[in-house]
C-alpha cells in the first residue's frame, strides 16, 4: 500500500501544471467556440474557458525556454503570442483526434521561435541613436513614430487625456480613405466610448472585440491599424500645434 502511493506520488509531480489547467474541458470549449453563432456567447467562452489556458501555456513557454527576452515587455510578448492562437483557433481540428493542447503548444513554440529569429535578425542590423546624422529618412521616420504614439496602456490609464484623444479619433474618422479604415477607426471608437460598458473586457480581449467589431480579418485589421497609426501621428501633431 504504501509503495503504491509512492508511486502515485512521483506521478503527480510527474505532471505538467498546463497539462492540468489545458484540459479536456479546454478542448471541449474550443469545439464549442468554433460551432458557436452567438457572438456573446462566443466571448463568454473565449475569455472564461480558452485565454486563461492560452496564457498559462504561452506563459509556460516562455519561461522555460527563456523568450522573455524577445520583447521589451513581458506581458507585450505574451499577449501578442496569445493573440496569434486566438487566431489559429479555426484551423485546430479536433476530428482528427488531435489534442488540443499538443496543437496549440506546437503553434505557440513556433510562434516564439520564428520571433527569435526575427529578434536576432533585427539586432544584427541594429543601429545606433548617438549619432542621428547616420539615420536614414525611414529610420528617422520609424523613430519619430515611436516617440509620438504612446503606449496602450496609457491611453486608458491617463484620464486626462480622453477628451482629446476622442477628438483626434473623430478626426481621423473624417480622413479615413477606405471602408476598412472606417470599420476599423469606428471600433476602436465604439471600444474606447463604451470602456466601462463592455462586457468581459481586458487587455487580451481588445483584438477580440475589434475583430468582432470591424468584421475585418486578422490581417486587414494588422494592415489598416497600422494606417490608423499613422493618422494618429500626424493629427496629433496637429493638434499639439493648435493647442
Amino acid at each position: 500500500m504504501e509503495e503504491n502511493e509512492i508511486k502515485k506520488e512521483k506521478i503527480q509531480k510527474k505532471i505538467d501544471p498546463v497539462k492540468m489547467y489545458f484540459n479536456s474541458d479546454t478542448q471541449a470549449a474550443i469545439v464549442a467556440f468554433q460551432n458557436c453563432s452567438d457572438k456573446k456567447e462566443r466571448d463568454n467562452l473565449y475569455v472564461k474557458e480558452i485565454l486563461p489556458a492560452f496564457e498559462k501555456l504561452v506563459e509556460n513557454l516562455i519561461n522555460i525556454h527563456k523568450f522573455a527576452g524577445l520583447y521589451d515587455s513581458y506581458e507585450d510578448l505574451k499577449n501578442d503570442c496569445v493573440n496569434f492562437l486566438f487566431e489559429t483557433i479555426g484551423k485546430f481540428d479536433a476530428v482528427r483526434g488531435t489534442n488540443a493542447f499538443s496543437y496549440f503548444n506546437v503553434v505557440a513554440k513556433n510562434w516564439l521561435i520564428i520571433k527569435s529569429k526575427q529578434k536576432s535578425q533585427k539586432t544584427k542590423r541594429n543601429i545606433s541613436l548617438d549619432d542621428p546624422s547616420v539615420l536614414s529618412a525611414r529610420e528617422k521616420n520609424i523613430v519619430e513614430e515611436h516617440n509620438m504614439l504612446p503606449s496602450q496602456d496609457s491611453l486608458f490609464d491617463d484620464l486626462r487625456s480622453v477628451e482629446s484623444i476622442t477628438s483626434i479619433l473623430y478626426t481621423i474618422r473624417k480622413i479615413a480613405k477606405t471602408e476598412n479604415e472606417l470599420m476599423c477607426i469606428n471600433s476602436i471608437i465604439t471600444i474606447f466610448e463604451n470602456i466601462d460598458d463592455i462586457d468581459l473586457l481586458n487587455k487580451n480581449a481588445i483584438l477580440l472585440y475589434m475583430r468582432e467589431l470591424s468584421g475585418l480579418s486578422p490581417k486587414q485589421l494588422t494592415m489598416t491599424m497600422q494606417t490608423i497609426k499613422n493618422y494618429y501621428r500626424k493629427v496629433k501633431i496637429e493638434h499639439q500645434k493648435d493647442g
